[in-house]
């Protein structure tokens, strides 16, 4: 029988009580008052489902580096007794690289090596780069037709997928259905989804299932030098059984795809909303483009696109004082370590001047072997973006707060409208 955890002075009820004030419109415009309110709290706080929020940026970065975490794979799903866990698009995330452990989740990873190194990143620079020219003439023509435009759905959504698909020699027609679709897929990884997000999600799962299986397909009959290919004839190496290697290939494709895109969609509005609070800032990136990757490095801290990620305890294990019984979860707020005063100097100024080996040690993207293996495919995309910005449309603003989606663990701006000059 697992320990009791320690009587806390800190009742379920008043964790659920920040959490709603964070669900609201208030706390997803600016949550980082009531990420700062429960650290006060403590580094972990118990909820009402049997888990537990983990506050603190020393806390979530070892629970992210230990193998006594382990993320939430199907095995885990199946031992829940909650009807969560058991739909399709949660079952469909367990067998992608976000849901497995070792040793399942080595031998994924090996098979498709450092993705995106600097060989791959210096064959994507033009991609990326005429990318955003072209965008940004979309832009510029809108704000002239208008007055202001949409930036999120002309520019933040637009990139990723024109990059990625572009990577992966996806048909351009497919892209308007396969964001849609990831859009709807990512909302199972919410903190307390409602019945019809789930159902949303299942469906957009099923979606991408057959999408990507029919991609794959082609792949097979049509074997071409390109990425898909390429992991096809690996597997095949590693992998007697063709319905295993396809299987295995597909969860990679549609993870990489998914990742690429949502997380990257929402920090591009993201930057341009920062930068546009702190037009000082905006000015000095203007007066010197070269100060973009600092800038994206500074969003990423301060506000990522992920706040929350789960994993769960792989035996009885003692966080700073709490006993977490073996397959209970800690959800590990990332947005609140990214502002512990502890780990960052006056952490609730946007500030892109940071200096000192702390500024890259964020979390933004995960930490460990769960590590985003699209990081710095997601720092190219946005740094060359913030430069085009700079140079082409210095007098750049926002002319309509944004708006975001009801969320707690994947930030989504839903609409920002901006001018140009």
């Amino acid at each position: 029988m697992a320990p009791a955890a320690p009587t806390t002075a800190v009742g379920t009820r008043t964790v659920v009580s920040h959490l709603s004030r964070l669900r609201s419109p208030k706390g997803q415009a600016d949550p980082f008052p009531h990420y700062r309110d429960l650290r006060e709290l403590g580094p972990v706080l118990p909820t009402p489902w049997g888990g537990h929020l983990v506050t603190r940026h020393a806390l979530v970065d070892s629970v992210m580096r230990s193998r006594k975490w382990r993320t939430t794979d199907t095995a885990w799903k199946e031992r829940q007794e909650s009807d969560r866990w058991t739909g399709f698009a949660h079952q469909e995330l367990s067998r992608t690289l976000q849901g497995l452990n070792t040793p399942h989740h080595t031998r994924h990873r090996r098979s498709i090596g450092n993705v995106f190194d600097r060989s791959t990143l210096a064959g994507l620079h033009a991609v990326v780069a005429g990318t955003v020219d072209g965008l940004l003439d979309t832009l510029q023509d809108r704000v002239a037709e208008e007055g202001d435009a949409d930036f999120g759905s002309l520019v933040g959504d637009q990139l990723p997928i024109e990059v990625i698909g572009s990577w992966l020699e996806l048909p351009r027609a497919d892209y308007p259905r396969l964001l849609w679709l990831t859009h709807e897929h990512v909302v199972c990884q919410e903190l307390l989804p409602t019945a019809t997000a789930l159902a949303g999600a299942d469906r957009a799962a099923e979606g991408l299932r057959d999408y990507f299986t029919e991609i794959i397909r082609d792949r097979r009959a049509h074997p071409r030098d390109d990425v898909i290919s390429g992991w096809l004839r690996t597997w095949d190496a590693m992998e007697a059984d063709r319905e295993a290697a396809d299987a295995a290939v597909f969860y990679l494709l549609m993870f990489l795809f998914v990742a690429s895109v949502e997380t990257t969609a929402t920090l591009m509005p993201t930057m341009v909303h920062l930068l546009d609070r702190h037009r000082d800032q905006w000015r000095a990136v203007v007066a010197d483009p070269d100060l973009a990757p600092q800038a994206v490095e500074e969003v990423l801290r301060y506000d990522p696109p992920i706040h929350m990620a789960g994993r769960v305890a792989a035996r009885d294990t003692e966080l700073a004082g709490v006993m977490i019984p073996k397959d209970a979860m800690v959800h590990l707020m990332i947005g609140s370590a990214n502002h512990d005063p502890d780990h960052h100097e006056d952490p609730g100024t946007f500030d892109i001047h940071r200096t000192g080996e702390r500024i890259s040690l964020h979390l933004a993207f995960g930490g460990g072997a769960h590590f985003c293996v699209g990081a710095a495919l997601a720092r190219q995309e946005a740094g060359l973006l913030l430069r085009g910005l700079a140079e082409r449309f210095p007098g750049l603003h926002v002319t309509s707060p944004p708006q975001y989606a009801q969320r707690v663990a994947f930030r989504r701006l839903t609409g920002m409208r901006v001018s140009t000059g």
